[in-house]
């Protein structure tokens, strides 16, 4: 049993939260500060007069030019149980915060709040229209054979049952493909479940996504979607549907956990009649008003360039959203706080940004990109993490053609090489990998304009038998490993910051205002 001193929060009245650092944490520390691996393999080049002034020459590799500060920002960051702190204000003291929820409005006040006191400079909000769709009271029940309660969440944007529930006959099919293969009288009046086993989150959560419309399409009732993750304890995995189709019926959807489908697959396998029972309170309310939270490190020399950093602050209205995606605002403001702490203030500015409303639209994020104007040519990178805080992997770099989630190639090689130079410098944290193809929803709008994103990367063991369920709560956030994924952004972030060269060649200067310019034309004739 590990010993530990409790401190108190004043933003948190009652909070709890361990301090003690483990002697093996320091250990490991003292190991990281003084030697990454890679500068012990590496050959160094010979010290010059430069280097014995305190400076670096013109071409020093990047991992010999910034191991100092690596080590300081690396050292900080291990010894430190601030970001778990941070986290554990939010998630415990705030819990779940979907758009519109009062939960995401206090966690604007406490963000705010926050980055203030961790000493960043300009912190401030900027508002942006939520949806704001609630849940309301919710039930579903197998009648025959039964009754057997069924654990199930409704899925976001769907619409409720009508009063009294529905209760139709299930069929059970494994894909669009059977779907649509099925006699029209075989769906028409009957709830349709999408038994399909987790493969990989992308191939998988196409049925929550479409599922819906495509058995209304064939005349059912509802539909129910088995629980988008590897394993369950019967917690199911709520999420956002894609739009209606105003030319097909809008029915209700909700998720169903691994073993409720299993049972109601079983029983239609043998022949038997299924029947559930399914009530519905969801509904659709008026956008509701929300704010992105930004604070900043400002630049020493080029204040006006611009690396972004941040996670989303709104979750799912299940758990606590701790790994989806709390620790990745805890880690983005506490890589920054490092950064001050330590009086290294990079070249251009460091800005976190909290992202409101990436759960069911993204609003924030694309409030964010529309309100820069001409200063988009001024971003730099902007990194995301929104993966949990599991064993670090690494991260991913991706530059798109503007206006496009295609790749532009001649940009976004030189910025993996680049990233590969950078990744060195935290090798010891156990993940140096960088590859492309990096984005993610918050960066995505940035990225369309021609802004290089960074993904931080996890190797998400376990991210997805938790996300967007009861079950994500802090307890599933090692401390240890939180620390880690802290060190390895603080590091990117600050060299991003910090060295003469931008991450990705630039565009030539109007390319990016013109483009855009154009775009919104176009979109306005329309």
């Amino acid at each position: 049993m590990r010993a530990l001193r409790f401190a108190r929060s004043s933003d948190a009245p009652g909070l709890r939260v361990p301090t003690a650092i483990c002697a093996v944490l320091v250990a490991v520390c003292a190991v990281l500060v003084a030697a990454p691996a890679v500068l012990a393999a590496a050959p160094v080049p010979a010290p010059s007069p430069a280097h014995a002034k305190g400076t670096v020459a013109a071409g020093t590799a990047i991992a010999v030019r910034y191991h100092d500060a690596a080590a300081r920002l690396i050292g900080a960051a291990l010894a430190s149980d601030h970001a778990y702190l941070r986290l554990s204000q939010l998630c415990d003291g705030i819990g779940n915060r979907l758009s519109g929820s009062p939960q995401l409005e206090r966690a604007v006040d406490w963000a705010q709040r926050a980055m203030t006191e961790d000493g960043l400079e300009r912190v401030r909000r900027q508002a942006a229209m939520v949806p704001h769709w609630v849940r309301g009271a919710e039930h579903a029940e197998i009648v025959e054979p039964g009754p057997h309660a069924i654990a199930m969440l409704g899925l976001g944007r769907s619409v409720g049952t009508p009063p009294g529930g529905i209760t139709a006959d299930v069929i059970v099919v494994n894909g669009f493909a059977a779907l649509d293969s099925l006699p029209a009288d075989q769906v028409r009046g009957r709830i349709v479940l999408y038994d399909v086993p987790f493969r990989t989150y992308g191939e998988t959560v196409r049925y929550r996504g479409s599922g819906a419309n495509r058995a209304a399409a064939r005349g059912a009732v509802a539909a129910l979607v088995r629980s988008v993750g590897p394993v369950s304890l019967r917690t199911p995995h709520t999420g956002n549907m894609n739009a209606y189709v105003d030319s097909i019926p809008r029915i209700p959807a909700a998720a169903v956990t691994i073993e409720d489908a299993a049972r109601i697959h079983r029983l239609t396998d043998r022949g038997e009649r299924v029947r559930v029972h399914l009530e519905m309170a969801a509904q659709m309310l008026p956008d509701a008003m929300s704010y992105n939270v930004i604070g900043e490190l400002r630049g020493r020399e080029k204040p006006d360039e611009v690396v972004v950093v941040g996670g989303h602050l709104d979750s799912w209205d299940v758990g606590s959203g701790a790994q989806d995606d709390g620790c990745g605002v805890a880690i983005s403001l506490e890589a920054v706080r490092l950064m001050k702490a330590l009086g290294l203030r990079p070249r251009r500015t460091v800005r976190v940004v909290f992202w409101t409303n990436e759960e069911n639209g993204t609003r924030g994020a694309q409030a964010y990109a529309d309100s820069l104007g001409p200063a988009i040519e001024k971003h730099v990178a902007a990194i995301e993490t929104d993966g949990g805080v599991e064993r670090l992997a690494g991260f991913d770099v991706g530059v798109h053609q503007l206006g496009s989630d295609s790749a532009d190639v001649a940009r976004e090689t030189p910025a993996i090489a680049r990233m590969r130079e950078i990744a060195p410098l935290f090798s010891g944290l156990g993940g140096e990998s960088v590859n492309g193809g990096g984005g993610g929803a918050d960066i995505g709008p940035l990225m369309r304009k021609g802004v290089p994103g960074v993904a931080h990367r996890t190797t998400m063991e376990h991210y997805f038998d938790w996300h967007h369920t009861q079950a994500d709560m802090l307890d599933k956030i090692d401390p240890i490993e939180m620390r880690k994924n802290v060190a390895a952004l603080a590091v990117m972030t600050y060299v991003l910051a910090e060295m003469p060269e931008t991450l990705a060649p630039s565009l030539p200067p109007g390319v990016q205002a013109k483009a855009l310019s154009r775009a919104a034309g176009s979109r306005g004739g329309r």
